[in-house]
């Protein structure tokens, strides 16, 4: 198969200021979206298409593979607000799972489908440094201590990614971070992603899920929310638990620099495609954008304050 025509970055240095040739894309692909052998070979020739196009980083989770693994073992599933509890038990199941199912599969789908996919973690070239989770302030009033739970740090640019992608590659990274001192942790894939646009300069986060975007109390996508908006939704307790840690990884990819940042059907791998490519100019069914300006939110849509939004 002829290989298809490299995109990249520009003169490696601060990841911010290598893509001026081509800003990134970074792409969160939800568990459910890898569940089945015919769902991440699908996914993977999807991926395996966008090559080539520009460079493209891709971050999973794996949430009900995880939940699988941890029945089988006998050991009890704990979230609080959308975040896995994780003691010692339940971070072997979930590298084990991450890192050497899921990720390896999508990869070998990928590659496949002829396409360049190389899996990593967060370990790899420390690219996902981590400290431990402070306890967490759950938005029903609770502290919780998330336990083997790591969130992302200040770090030198992940130097390792720029250069994949320079090269033409697809780094698809599992979300293990990893502490200076070696030690691991599981990270909140939609966290993990947000923190990488950020450290990458992307252009653009996009985040697949297995709904069509953000939802209202009806069901219907809402278009178009902001900052003010998503604070309302999660202070609101309006958003159920797995949309609060969406939320908020968009509102710090907003933060961290991020121009275009999407919540999208990733079951439309069509449209997921088109939206990597081409942003908000493609008016993808199914999709909510986190804007990063006041005004352009809920209230702008007729959006009941009290209404139930899922994802």
């Amino acid at each position: 198969m002829t290989r298809r025509s490299r995109g990249g970055f520009s003169k490696p240095g601060r990841a911010a200021d290598t893509v001026r040739a081509g800003r990134p894309v970074v792409l969160k692909l939800g568990g459910e979206l890898l569940e089945t052998a015919q769902r991440t070979q699908a996914v993977g020739s999807a991926l395996a298409g966008l090559q080539g196009g520009g460079p493209l980083v891709v971050v999973h989770g794996g949430g009900k593979e995880i939940d699988s693994a941890l029945a089988r073992a006998g050991i009890a599933k704990r979230q609080v607000d959308g975040l896995r509890i994780t003691d010692e038990a339940t971070l072997d199941i979930v590298v084990s799972v991450l890192a050497g199912l899921v990720n390896t599969r999508l990869v070998a789908a990928v590659s496949a489908a002829g396409g360049d996919g190389v899996g990593l973690t967060g370990a790899d070239a420390a690219i996902g440094l981590v400290h431990k989770a402070e306890p967490h302030a759950a938005a029903d009033g609770t502290t919780v201590d998330l336990g083997r739970v790591g969130i992302p740090v200040e770090a030198r640019p992940p130097q390792l990614l720029v250069e994949l992608c320079r090269r033409g590659y697809i780094p698809i990274v599992a979300t293990i971070g990893m502490s200076r001192s070696g030690e691991l942790y599981n990270v909140n894939a939609d966290t993990f992603a947000a923190h990488l646009a950020g450290a990458l300069g992307a252009h653009r986060l996009v985040i697949a899920g297995g709904t069509a975007g953000v939802l209202d109390g009806h069901g219907q996508t809402i278009r178009t929310i902001d900052p003010a908006a998503v604070d309302h939704l999660i202070n609101a307790e309006t958003a159920t638990a797995g949309m609060i840690a969406k939320l908020s990884a968009c509102r710090d990819a907003l933060a961290l620099g991020v121009r275009e940042v999407f919540i999208a059907n990733g079951h439309d791998l069509a449209g997921i495609r088109d939206l990597v490519r081409q942003g908000a100019r493609t008016g993808m069914a199914g999709c909510t954008q986190v804007v990063n300006q006041e005004g352009l939110g809920l209230r702008a849509q007729g959006f009941r304050p009290h209404a139930r939004v899922s994802a």
